[in-house]
């Protein structure tokens, strides 16, 4: 076989794979999450425990999103305070050690104008493990730092998910 040959033959082969496998992928249902834009939520007000980092992030968030974040609005959305819990998980190594942290809040959500709950004390968490030396104090609080930062976020992300999913605030 020529070189030539060998080149056209491997490329024939990538692309029909690469079609083969866009094909299989789409009969099955599989999409790209954030392809479709978030379906448009009413106007919300934010109580409770609104002055965390979580509501602070979830505000935040949500206004990027378009939604209108304003005190007295038709839908409440109230914060339980935000728990953030620590596991050690296995021995461990040399002063080095697995950590599961596990951010939680609960959640309800109560139309204005009835009271009506859509969502009452629904617990929702997130939770992320990080291998930390126990010998490095500085870089171990900068990583349970940065790892709190990151479950706020994904937090509030799971929070507006919840939102959106509700059929009564449609």
């Amino acid at each position: 076989m020529k070189p030539n040959q060998y080149v056209t033959r491997r490329r024939f082969l990538a692309t029909s794979i690469a079609a083969s496998a866009a094909v299989l992928l789409s009969g099955c249902g599989f999409r790209l999450r954030g392809t479709e834009a978030m379906p448009q939520l009413p106007t919300l007000s934010i109580e409770g425990n609104d002055n965390s980092a979580l509501a602070q992030q979830l505000r935040t968030r949500l206004k990027q999103l378009g939604t209108e974040v304003v005190s007295g609005a038709t839908w409440r959305v109230t914060l339980g305070t935000p728990s953030l819990q620590e596991r050690h998980i296995g021995s461990g190594g040399r002063a080095s050690r697995e950590h599961e942290l596990t951010l939680s809040t609960t959640l309800s959500v109560q139309q204005r104008e009835t009271n009506a709950y859509a969502l009452n004390n629904a617990t929702l968490s997130t939770s992320t493990q990080i291998r930390v030396s126990d010998d490095d104090l500085l870089n171990r609080e900068a990583l349970f730092q940065e790892a709190e930062q990151t479950l706020t976020r994904q937090l509030a992300q799971r929070i507006i998910e919840r939102l959106t999913n509700l059929e009564a605030m449609q």
